[in-house]
């Protein structure tokens, strides 16, 4: 089956909006030693320059689903891209660590809304048996510019000033946005009343949970503001749950987790993202700290691993629609369990660089096998008209799993003696260990044909 004009202009807007929003996940790590320089930050300070955009992405992201479903995908999208390129401009122009971090969660707004909108046009233009191929190149290069990102970010910064890693988002988006409009048919989902009260504890849940989380370390686990922020959190989402149970029109229809792949593939995805996140956080760290490379060559060092993504991304898509997402997932994660434990074992001493390349090609070949199977598994778990519900929640969940791995892998990383002790040998140790459960989380992946079976059908009649 070929693909048509209108599905490569999908493909191509939906990929370009997800390569931003990534690419804005940790581009700013390269410049952290730069901007407090700059504005005389201090490093809790700095923290929320990552944090702030993180936070509200992760907050944001069902109730931004919930709006595209109703108002119009295309929309929707386009007004997000829209936001995050506004909130790119204040960033730029900030000369204050509080309007940086305020724009930085400006800019985590829009993201919220580009992301989980760019996976539903996707469902929504591309039938099954073609979504798998079309899912593989556009997580490809989604997770291409997640790699990228330290790299990318490293050569801007000493190449002109900080400010231009957001001011290179500016005529992207301004030329984007047209096309959005012009070239994408608008898809709505489910006509649903918007569930606000749904919408307002998702969220605040969301905020305590990963507020909690990210200041876990630094604050302390036991201290009463984690603390009280982790129960607020839980206690929230309980109350979430009972709403939903209860309102006859829910943002995310509960009976839809009673789907094993749909939760399986959720928890996958959770997984895979917090142990490649931390990834690259402490593997782009390495490089400079103990291999003793800049920031724009310690990206280079981790090519191995990044084109293994543009690569193997593609080619597994291909593989999704042959034989299925739970093998893809299940081997993957298994690769990059095995490539992460490796790099543990001889980030430890005096190595040389050639010992790294390949453990990193085994790892970056397992996370390209399983990005794509896991979000297609989680996409197409549901029916055709409920692809929004699956990619908010998907895209929710994984940026949950990247916020949490990196925060809980930062306090392995200090309680193991940090830079100077065994900390990134313990932190990439957790990355093998995260990355083991998420291969486990892919064996409650079912057969792709019966995910559209009895199941499904009779969720989907009891919320149409």
């Amino acid at each position: 089956m070929r693909t048509t004009s209108e599905q490569r202009w999908v493909l191509g807007l939906a990929s370009i909006g997800s390569v931003m929003v990534a690419l804005d996940v940790l581009v700013v790590a390269a410049a952290l030693t730069t901007i407090r320089a700059d504005l005389g930050a201090s490093a809790e300070q700095l923290e929320w320059t990552v944090n702030a955009y993180a936070l509200s992405f992760a907050m944001l992201l069902m109730t931004a689903a919930a709006i595209g479903d109703r108002w119009g995908r295309r929309r929707t999208f386009a007004a997000g891209l829209g936001l995050f390129t506004a909130a790119s401009v204040a960033c730029a122009m900030a000369n204050t660590l509080p309007l940086l971090i305020a724009a930085r969660a400006v800019q985590g707004v829009g993201a919220a809304v580009v992301m989980p909108l760019a996976m539903g046009l996707l469902g929504a233009a591309f039938p099954p048996e073609r979504r798998g191929w079309a899912t593989g190149v556009f997580s490809g290069l989604t997770g291409l510019a997640v790699l990228a990102g330290p790299m990318i970010g490293g050569a801007v910064t000493e190449g002109l000033a900080w400010q231009w890693i957001f001011w290179i988002n500016v005529p992207v988006g301004l030329v984007a946005i047209p096309f959005v409009l012009r070239k994408i048919p608008e898809s709505t989902g489910p006509v649903r009343r918007l569930d606000l009260t749904g919408a307002i504890l998702i969220s605040l849940a969301v905020l305590g949970l990963v507020w909690g989380v990210v200041n876990g370390q630094s604050k302390g686990w036991s201290s009463a503001e984690v603390l009280g922020s982790l129960i607020a959190g839980v206690v929230l989402l309980g109350a979430f749950a009972a709403w939903e149970q209860r309102t006859e029109h829910p943002m995310i229809p509960l009976p839809f987790f009673r789907i094993p792949t749909f939760s399986a593939a959720n928890s996958a995805g959770f997984f895979l993202s917090a142990a490649l996140f931390s990834a690259v956080f402490f593997l782009s760290q390495y490089m400079q700290v103990v291999l003793g490379s800049g920031p724009f060559m310690a990206g280079l060092k981790l090519l191995p691993w990044t084109a293994t993504l543009f690569i193997v991304g593609p080619l597994a898509g291909r593989l999704v629609d042959r034989v299925g997402e739970r093998p893809l997932v299940v081997v993957g994660l298994t690769l990059q369990t095995i490539g992460m434990l490796w790099l543990s074992l001889i980030s430890h001493g005096t190595h040389e660089y050639y010992e790294f390349v390949l453990p990193l090609v085994i790892s970056g070949c397992g996370i390209s096998l399983a990005m794509p199977a896991a979000q297609s598994a989680g996409v197409g778990a549901l029916p055709r008209e409920s692809v929004g519900i699956a990619s908010g929640v998907y895209s929710m969940t994984r940026q949950l799993g990247g916020v949490a791995g990196v925060a809980v892998l930062g306090s392995v990383f200090v309680s193991a003696g940090g830079y100077a002790g065994h900390g990134f040998t313990r932190a990439l140790a957790g990355c093998g260990v995260l990355s083991l459960l998420g291969a486990l989380s892919g064996l409650g992946i079912t057969a792709r044909r019966r995910t559209q079976g009895p199941v499904v059908t009779k969720v989907a009649e009891g919320v149409g």
